[in-house]
């Protein structure tokens, strides 16, 4: 509802406004809706027949949800969670009842301020014109949808919009797109559809929580199937039916697939000609950044404000609020951000002497990688985020710990700790405007480091996945955090005693990205050295030919954050291994010929890379020695991803007695919940693998945990925390069947004996169940039994000691791999 009451009058004539409002979207009609209640002359121009064409073109039935749920709402208009239809007929009467100046099919192709008057001149396509004190700017993107940019991207059942998902029965619909569109479409498709789902990422970070939660419901219970990591290659025509056939590389490669249609939901871009014609400015060349706008919304031209998804801030609540916020401040009352006081609270501990507008200026005077943001898309991410003031000489986060946010120095300073494989140590000082934690958000692999405060320290510290937004919206976060990845991982594992202008020599080179899938090749055996592979995410396989039939020989094996293809540059010889990636991977390629020059110039570099070289020769010469049964062996623990455990359980079975202790115990432990099931899992010659978690560095199970239930700590244990909801999400989601959902027991009550002295317990002969059966089940899975002395149950309950507890690097290393 809305804030003010009092009426504001103006001296203007009949001809002449004092806001033109372009654009009913929920921005703009907010904003007219608010003019009108001040009493304000105005007028709202709409380029349809009707109001509010993004929202219009959502699919039939959709919910219109009214987030974020932390920012109360204010506007004239009433707007609350539902039906698309509901919502649209809530702000028709709103509109009527107020009686809100409205004209449609009115499309602007001219806005200019004269510089004389202060006034601005409008005009339309079909040669109307406006002249107004301010202009509101509210135009959305729905008329630049992104399209696929592939083959096949505009043929006639290759759609970028769905109105109404019951309009299609029985038919194969791809849907492309994870964002909130995407996904909506596909849960409405999937009623009398058969429907796959596109996802380019390995989990869903851009879309509500609500959608994720339903979309991964639907996947489990088969109503719809996801592809990750999957990235269109064409779409074309069959010349039957089914009349398409769409390719896409994902985890296991090129996959096909035929299909009825595709549908693409893949957002849109500022219609940026348009707007640049008006004088607005951008901040780059990206496609996808918005304009230079000020707090209150106001563009670099004075009295032209932006709002709305041109704006960068396409959530209807936040566009609401922007409305009513911009007509307050063109009539000069001071009003504060919606998101004021949450911020305050914030920084109130930094600088309570401070505003929030003078803290953000000096955020963006301080921090270079923020620099090309607007305040407004700052204040977002400063919701997301905490001011952390750690105490001189304490541990920001320790060498191997499994955090995984990101850390901006607002002041002082910090000292990284990095120590190379050979014992030299090296500190590297972090000044103020720097970053660090970046190569744990990016791999997901343990700190590389540890990091310590210094002297008056302030961090700002944001969640992995409020990064991994930003990153994929704001080109120049992304390519400053690539090149500071390439720094970091060229001081901690390549080249601690190169000088900051020799890495800044490589990076300036040129740094290539590549991504690669499961089992894809990097570069074969007998191939010309073309670069220098840093991994940034993922991990690596080492081969040689020679092995038991078609089977490579495995050399080794290469973890996110080291490096591989020295050896060929070195040596200035074709390769000698076949590198694959063993997880989709990541990889950053520094140039063959800068590697070269740097090498050269830097004799104690080259010195350090060929000591690690001729280590790995020696290694891989041993490996190639090896039998075929320990190669053998090796294949199947790399198949068996053993690589991404953390804490992992073997059985001897020559040792074993299938006594069964170990799940004993371990139920026993649990209240009655085995954590593990030893005779399921796979076995090679003697060893077993049971099923039970493995604490992967990089767990499958937190992803989309909806209450974060799910948490690791700083030692790698995975745990399930009673804020469980019993979602399913992670069961779904563990790769490894290390997860169930159970009943939580209550603890057992004694025998007759208690019942007889102190009535505790059931009576003798009552056989009715000790918990309710039809209760909510929640997810559980091994803990390591963290909270007892000597170590998981299952261990200490072996008799025969066939049952181990160890980690990866030592499982390698038995069977005589490189483990990096």
């Amino acid at each position: 509802m809305s804030q003010a009451t009092d009426k504001v009058t103006l001296p203007v004539t009949d001809n002449e406004y004092e806001i033109v409002i372009i654009g009913s979207g929920p921005a703009g009609l907010s904003a007219a809706a608010h003019a009108k209640a001040l009493g304000v002359k105005h007028i709202l121009l709409e380029a349809q027949s009707y109001l509010a064409d993004t929202i219009y073109k959502y699919q039939k039935g959709k919910h219109v949800m009214a987030e974020p749920s932390i920012l109360p709402l204010r506007s004239d208009l009433v707007f609350t969670a539902g039906l698309r239809e509901t919502v649209l007929g809530t702000w028709q009467s709103g509109v009527a009842s107020l009686g809100v100046n409205v004209e449609f099919c009115k499309r602007i192709n001219f806005i200019q301020r004269n510089e004389t008057t202060g006034r601005f001149d409008i005009r339309c396509e079909d040669g109307s014109a406006y002249n107004s004190r301010a202009v509101i700017l509210g135009i959305g993107l729905q008329g630049n949808l992104r399209k696929i940019g592939v083959e096949g991207q505009d043929l006639d059942r290759m759609q970028y919009t769905l109105a109404d998902p019951d309009e299609y029965i029985n038919e194969t619909i791809i849907v492309i797109g994870a964002g909130d569109a995407g996904i909506e479409n596909a849960l409405g498709l999937m009623k009398q559809n058969k429907v796959y789902l596109m996802n380019r990422q390995t989990e869903f970070i851009q879309c509500k929580e609500g959608n994720r939660n339903l979309v991964l419901n639907a996947e489990k219970t088969g109503q719809l199937t996801i592809c990750y990591s999957a990235n269109t290659v064409k779409v074309e025509e069959t010349g039957s039916e089914p009349p398409l056939r769409l390719t896409y590389s994902g985890i296991d490669g090129n996959t096909t697939i035929l299909c009825h249609r595709v549908i693409a939901r893949l957002g849109a871009t500022p219609p940026r000609k348009l707007v640049e014609s008006f004088g607005i400015v951008f901040p780059n060349d990206s496609p996808s950044s918005v304009p230079v706008l000020s707090e209150h919304y106001e563009s670099n031209v004075q009295g032209l404000y932006v709002v709305g998804a041109l704006g960068g801030y396409p959530l209807i609540k936040q566009a609401l609020n922007q409305g009513y916020e911009v007509v307050e401040t063109i009539m000069g009352r001071s009003i504060e951000p919606v998101d004021e006081a949450l911020i305050k609270a914030k920084i109130k501990d930094w600088k309570p002497q401070l505003s929030v507008s003078e803290t953000i200026a000096l955020i963006l005077d301080t921090l270079p990688l923020v620099k090309e943001m607007s305040k407004l898309q700052l204040r977002e991410l400063l919701l997301d985020s905490h001011i952390r003031m750690p105490k001189a000489g304490s541990a920001v986060f320790n060498k191997l710990d499994y955090t995984n946010t990101f850390f901006s120095i607002i002041e002082g300073n910090v000292d990284i700790q990095i120590e190379d494989g050979h014992g030299t140590k090296k500190i590297i000082t972090l000044n103020k405007g720097a970053f660090f934690g970046e190569m744990g958000l990016l791999s997901g692999r343990r700190r590389a480091a540890t990091v310590l405060a210094g002297d008056h320290c302030v961090l700002m510290e944001t969640p992995r996945n409020s990064m991994l937004r930003l990153i994929s919206a704001v080109d120049n976060v992304r390519q400053q955090i690539d090149n500071w990845f390439v720094r970091n991982a060229i001081s901690t594992y390549i080249g601690p005693m190169l000088s900051p202008s020799a890495i800044d020599a490589l990076i300036a080179s040129g740094i290539e990205k590549r991504r690669f899938l499961t089992n894809q090749i990097l570069f074969q055996e007998g191939d010309e050295a073309d670069g220098f592979y840093l991994v940034r995410s993922g991990s690596l396989i080492v081969s040689k030919k020679g092995g038991r039939g078609n089977q490579d020989k495995i050399l080794s094996y290469i973890s996110a954050g080291n490096y591989v293809g020295e050896m060929a540059l070195i040596n200035n010889v074709k390769r000698s291994a076949t590198v694959k990636a063993a997880v989709p991977s990541e990889v950053l390629v520094l140039k063959a010929e800068a590697f070269k020059e740097q090498l050269a110039l830097n004799p104690a570099w080259r010195e350090s890379i060929e000591k690690v070289m001729f280590e790995r020769i020696r290694s891989n010469v041993e490996q190639d020695n090896k039998t075929d049964e320990q190669s053998d062996m090796t294949h199947f623990l790399l198949r068996e991803g053993v690589g991404e455990a953390s804490d992992i359980l073997l059985i001897n079975e020559s040792m074993c007695i299938q006594c069964n202790n170990c799940e004993t115990a371990c139920a026993e432990t649990h209240d009655g919940t085995s954590r593990l099931n030893r005779a399921a899992g796979s076995s090679f010659g003697e060893l077993h693998l049971p099923v039970a978690c493995r604490h992967c560095e990089t767990p499958s199970c937190m992803k989309d945990c909806p209450p974060d239930a799910i948490t690791r700590s700083k030692t790698g244990e995975v745990s399930i925390s009673d804020a469980c909801i019993g979602c399913g999400n992670c069961e779904r989601n563990c790769p490894y069947g290390a997860i169930q959902m159970a009943v939580q027991k209550p603890p057992k009550m004694g025998g007759n004996l208690l019942w007889l002295l102190l009535g505790i317990g059931k009576a003798p002969g009552d056989r009715s169940p000790d918990y309710d059966p039809n209760a909510l089940k929640k997810a559980v899975k091994c803990d390591l039994c963290a909270g007892s002395s000597g170590g998981p149950a299952c261990v200490r309950a072996c008799p025969t000691g066939a049952a181990i507890r160890t980690s990866p690097d030592l499982i390698f290393k038995s069977v005589a791999i490189e483990y990096d």
